[in-house]
């Protein structure tokens, strides 16, 4: 049956959120309804909301990093059971036929992958985010939530976490591999975090020292502020993998200066400006620059799966929905440590 439930949504680009009551769909046969427990707040959702990345379909409800359980099934869910607990992140369907989806990789969906919000989904309907009390999924795109964990530090996972892994598991990162994380904030401390479980020697490259000790707890065998540009001469060469997890532009000669023979840079920030580099500065070691976004539906458990084995969670603080504006503006100035979670109990609808 069609439901409705409390939810945030912005009215127009650069609008302030507010409350709804959102209709969710019927169930089709291939559906998961889920009452959401945690929403995480991505810097994606503020670049959407505040019409950074062009025109988008307003209103939206943001939101593509959901935790809940689940409420009820369709007709042909065998994956997923009444009561468990599952997640949901930027996808909620694609067409599982091309040959990026037969690969595992969905989000390269040739037929064009549905976002989990501000997104038209192959039946002429918008899609609208985990900012809301529940949402109705295509059981291909829940994921089992691992047993034990803390739910609202996993919740970013389904975006940091799977950004994050994905090119370091692509690339190697493992012992005997050196990995230096640009920028420490929400996808940058989970980077530090997966990449010292999974073996590898991480160096912490952010602008200043202020997060020095966070970076080491975190794993991290070494921490450089790059405001001093000495460090550029003093790691010249030192780096087998960089990911860049910055969202604004940076100085990418610079830093391909720090990868060895053969080193790749792999960017997964989505900064509005142009990023460019010296033909050189990749001809010289052989570098290369790459793209990554997210992973598909096997890899993203598989990373859920890992986080769970090695006690690796994003590191959160837990808001009500009547903070969601001030934390946009928080995140956007670098003062959240280091994601921000959304109590789904406190949406409250329209007023």
């Amino acid at each position: 049956m069609t439901t409705t439930t409390p939810a945030l949504s912005v009215p127009e680009a650069g609008a302030r959120f507010e409350n709804i009551d959102l209709t969710r769909r019927d169930l089709r046969p291939d559906d998961v309804r889920i009452e959401i427990t945690y929403a995480g707040i991505c810097h994606s959702d503020i670049h959407t909301v505040r019409g950074e990345w062009g025109e988008r379909p307003f209103p939206i409800t943001p939101g593509h990093e959901i935790i809940g359980t689940v409420a009820e099934v369709g007709s042909e869910v065998s994956r997923h059971s009444v009561g468990d607990v599952v997640g949901v992140g930027c996808f909620v369907d694609s067409c599982l036929e091309c040959a990026a989806c037969k690969d595992g990789e969905e989000q390269f969906c040739e037929r064009g992958v549905i976002q989990t919000y501000a997104s038209e989904d192959y039946h002429g309907e918008l899609t609208y985010g985990g900012y809301s009390g529940q949402v109705v999924v295509r059981d291909h795109f829940v994921v089992k939530i691992p047993d034990g964990v803390d739910l609202a530090a996993t919740t970013p996972l389904l975006c940091a976490g799977i950004t994050t892994y994905n090119p370091l598991k692509r690339y190697g990162a493992g012992p005997g591999v050196s990995v230096g994380v640009i920028g420490m904030g929400g996808l940058g401390h989970v980077a530090v975090k997966i990449a010292a479980a999974l073996g590898a020697d991480v160096t912490v490259l952010s602008r200043t020292d202020s997060k020095k000790e966070d970076g080491l707890a975190f794993g991290a065998k070494d921490y450089r502020a790059t405001e001093d540009e000495s460090v550029f001469e003093d790691l010249a060469g030192s780096f087998d993998l960089l990911l860049n997890t910055v969202g604004d532009a940076i100085d990418l000669d610079a830093y391909l200066g720090l990868l060895g023979r053969g080193g790749t840079m792999v960017n997964l920030g989505a900064p509005s400006d142009s990023l460019t580099s010296s033909a050189f500065s990749l001809l010289t070691y052989r570098r290369s620059i790459a793209g990554s976004m997210v992973g598909g539906l096997p890899q993203t458990q598989e990373m859920l799966d890992f986080c769970a084995e090695h006690d690796i969670t994003a590191t959160v603080e837990l808001i009500s929905a009547d903070q969601v504006d001030d934390y946009y503006d928080k995140v956007v100035a670098g003062k959240v440590r280091y994601r921000a979670v959304i109590d789904a109990s406190t949406f409250t609808g329209a007023a």
